[in-house]
Parts: C-alpha cells; sequence; structure tokens
C-alpha cells in the first residue's frame, strides 16, 4: 500500500519539476549576472539582455507548446522540454561570449515556457476534483524551491573555482541535475488520461485512471464517462477561444498579467540590487536577505499547498491582494516619509509580508486555474495563452524595474507605489471576473461555462 502512493506522490513530484526547472533557471542568474559581466567585460544593457533573454525564449516556448502538446500528448513534450533544459544549461555553462550566453539563455528560456504552459495542465489533467488544489499548486511549489535552491547554489559556488572553471559556470551547470532527473522522470510518467479520450484511446485512459484513483474515494468509471461526453462536445478548435471559451482567455490573461504586475520577480530578480542601490547595504549582506526572503517564499507556498482544499479559490485570492496591497502601500509611503536609514528594516519586514501575501494566493492559484478553465481540446492552447501573458508581464517588468528604481532616484516608494495600483486592482479583477473551481471536476466547470458564458460574481 505505501508502495502506491509513493509511486502517485512521485508522478505528481516528476510532473511538477518542470516548476523547479523553471524557479532555478530564473533564480540563478541573480548571483552568476555580476560574474559574467566582468568575465566577459559586458557593459550594463548587455548583462541586462543576458538575465531578460530567457524570458523572451520562454515567451515563445509558452505559446508554441500549448497545440503542440494538444496534438501529440503531455509526455512527449515533457520529454522535449526536459532536452531542451539539458542543452540550454550544458550550453550556458561553456559560453565563451555574450552571443553563446544569449543563445544558450533563449534556448532555455524555450524550455522554461514549454514547461510554464505544459505542468499546468498536466498535473490539473492527473489530480483529482477534491486533491486538485493542492496538487496543482505543487507546480509553484516547484517554482519557490527552484528559486531557493539557485540562491544556496550561487551562495555555495561563489569564490570557488573548481577544477579550473570559474564559479559562475558550476551555478549555471548545476541545473543540469534537476534536468536529467525531469528527463528521466518524463520517460516514466503516464500520458494524461484526458488527452487519451481525446484522442480516442480509451482503454489506455481506463488504466491511467484506474492506477491514479486507486485508494482515493473517486469512481474512476464515472470519470471515464464524464470525460467522455465532454470529450464528445462539437470542437470549435481556435474559435472556441473567441465563443464559449472567451471568459475563460479573459481570465487567465488577467490573472498571469496581474500576477508579475504585482511586481513579484523584481523582489526575486532584484532584492539585492534594492538593497545595494537603495539603502547601501554591502553585496554579501544583500544576497543573505534574498536567501532569506526565498525562504520565506518557499514557506509560505508549502502552507498554500497545504490549504489549497480547504478554502475557495476566490477567496485566498482576495485575501492575497489585500495583504500586498496594504504591504506594499505602507511600504511606498515610509520610503517617501522616512529616511533612508529609518526606512531599511521596515521595508525588509514589509517586503516579507507582501511575498507572504503572494505565495500563499497569487503565486499557485494562478499557474492552478490557467490548468483548471479551459475546455478539453484546447487546454494546451488555452494555458500557452496563460503563460505566454505571463512571460511578457514578467518581460515588462523586469526591464523596467531598474529604470523606475533610477527614475525615483533609488527610492523604492516609486516603482512599489505602481504595483499597489495593480495589487488594489487585482481585488476587483477577482470580484468581478474570476469563477469559482474549488470542488468541481474539470468536465463540471466546461459543462458550466458550456451553459453560462460569463463568470458570474460569487
Amino acid at each position: 500500500m505505501k508502495a502506491h502512493h509513493l509511486n502517485i506522490f512521485f508522478i505528481f513530484v516528476f510532473g511538477a519539476l518542470g516548476g523547479l526547472l523553471f524557479g532555478f533557471d530564473t533564480g540563478i542568474i541573480s548571483g552568476a549576472s555580476s560574474l559574467i559581466e566582468s568575465d566577459f567585460s559586458l557593459n550594463i544593457e548587455q548583462t541586462g539582455f543576458i538575465t531578460s533573454s530567457v524570458l523572451i525564449g520562454s515567451s515563445i516556448g509558452a505559446l508554441s507548446v500549448g497545440s503542440l502538446s494538444d496534438k501529440f500528448g503531455r509526455k512527449k513534450l515533457l520529454i522535449l522540454a526536459s532536452v531542451l533544459f539539458l542543452i540550454g544549461s550544458g550550453l550556458s555553462m561553456s559560453a565563451v561570449g555574450f552571443v553563446s550566453m544569449v543563445i544558450a539563455r533563449i534556448i532555455l528560456g524555450f524550455a522554461v515556457g514549454s514547461a510554464s504552459a505544459l505542468t499546468p495542465a498536466y498535473l490539473a489533467e492527473l489530480a483529482d476534483a477534491p486533491h486538485r488544489g493542492s496538487l496543482g499548486s505543487m507546480f509553484q511549489l516547484m517554482i519557490t524551491l527552484g528559486i531557493l535552491l539557485a540562491y544556496v547554489s550561487n551562495l555555495g559556488f561563489l569564490g570557488h573555482n573548481l577544477l579550473g572553471l570559474r564559479d559562475w559556470r558550476w551555478m549555471l551547470g548545476s541545473a543540469l541535475i534537476p534536468a536529467l532527473i525531469l528527463f528521466i522522470g518524463s520517460i516514466v510518467l503516464p500520458e494524461s488520461p484526458r488527452y487519451l479520450v481525446e484522442k480516442g484511446r480509451i482503454d489506455e485512459a481506463r488504466s491511467v485512471l484506474y492506477q491514479l484513483r486507486e485508494k482515493t474515494n473517486e469512481d474512476p468509471d464515472k470519470e471515464l464517462a464524464d470525460i467522455k461526453k465532454v470529450s464528445n462536445q462539437p470542437k470549435g478548435g481556435f474559435k472556441e477561444l473567441f465563443t464559449f471559451a472567451r471568459p475563460a482567455v479573459i481570465v487567465a490573461i488577467g490573472l498571469m498579467l496581474l500576477q508579475q504586475l504585482v511586481g513579484i520577480n523584481s523582489v526575486i530578480y532584484f532584492l539585492p540590487q534594492v538593497f545595494i542601490k537603495g539603502f547601501g547595504f554591502q553585496a554579501g549582506n544583500a544576497i543573505w536577505i534574498s536567501v532569506g526572503i526565498g525562504v520565506v517564499n518557499f514557506l509560505c507556498t508549502v502552507l498554500a499547498y497545504n490549504i489549497m482544499d480547504k478554502f475557495n479559490r476566490r477567496t485566498i485570492l482576495l485575501f492575497g491582494s489585500i495583504v500586498m496591497s496594504v504591504s506594499i502601500g505602507i511600504l511606498s509611503v515610509l520610503n517617501f516619509t522616512l529616511s533612508v536609514k529609518q526606512a531599511a528594516i521596515p521595508t525588509m519586514i514589509l517586503i516579507a509580508i507582501y511575498i507572504f501575501g503572494f505565495a500563499v494566493s497569487w503565486g499557485p492559484i494562478c499557474w492552478l486555474m490557467i490548468g483548471e478553465i479551459f475546455p478539453l481540446n484546447i487546454r494546451g492552447v488555452g494555458t500557452s495563452i496563460g503563460s505566454a501573458a505571463n512571460w511578457i508581464a514578467n518581460f515588462i517588468v523586469s526591464q523596467f524595474f531598474l529604470v523606475l528604481l533610477a527614475t525615483f532616484h533609488d527610492n523604492v516608494g516609486g516603482p512599489f507605489a505602481i504595483f499597489t495600483f495593480f495589487a488594489i486592482l487585482s481585488i476587483f479583477f477577482v470580484i468581478y471576473l474570476v469563477p469559482e473551481t474549488r470542488g468541481k471536476s474539470l468536465e463540471q466547470i466546461e459543462m458550466d461555462m458550456r451553459r453560462k458564458p460569463l463568470p458570474k460574481k460569487n
């Protein structure tokens, strides 16, 4: 009996490993970029482009993988993403200059974007309705673990030029280990039962469902019948994105844009620079602050994993929006009214509260919901659109954060005042547009949307 539970546990852990690589490859560059800059004699613009080039690849990867996963299956595309992770990690470790590093980072971006579009749909399609919240939020849990491991890897390798290789090469190369684990894992993972039904492979779908539901109270035969019923609905393909699936598209894009526009990745990518430039901290101390924030981010996502199936999605999102609005709103006011010395410690505490608000709500739920709200036959394309919106907003925030910081003369109150506006906007977005999905099967969610084309306020 234990062996079976371990088996199911590993299916979801391996399924979510794309998230760990997503977090690792976006977090690792924060410690390596200044070392690469000095090693390759780069200017600031080139260093910035190396950081953001992964986001360009991610946007393209996210947009292109959805229709491919609807055609060829979630599993094959996960294997492809793991191969791209291996190639990108190896090339970035062995880069010889600006151009080769950018090429390596764009390949990594393809992999990260593919994983970010594939994994939410894949996990949602494997999970049973009562546990889909917690199992789906494993993706975000893995992202935060990846970021934390990247920070730890940066600290561990810093100043250690092992075997004649510079420290930053070991930092970037350490991503090869989780990439290899994902490659092995994705080979043994089952295909999504919903994809199998969509392709007429009913017996295979039944076998996977019996394996996944053996120790739950869910009836795999009833679930299979529901999936077949939805699969037999009229097919509209891309047209569905603009007809009854249009509310899902609006919700997915809105959730994913706001998840980034509240400023989370400006904190993840640039926190050391915030404390160096804004508060005059030493570089070593600033990196330790980012590790501390990484720990808070991870622990709060563990909390989210444990509460995700106990509260409505909308309730958790509203709670997070309010916590973020209040914490960074106060942060902005303090940084405009107090001296730099007086504001430093309150800023640290308020950023931790803001991270808590994000990590228990908008962090996991946005990725969870884009895997839930789209109809079966365009779920891959739908999650691609949501994921691409996330990467585009991520690119905008990461490109302009340091510019905004400079515009406000290194006063962090300025950028965070803008993030506060979007945090407040997110409250109204949830109230008026986001549907409730907790406890419903994916087939129920789809049939509800077919009956009610517009999400109603609960």
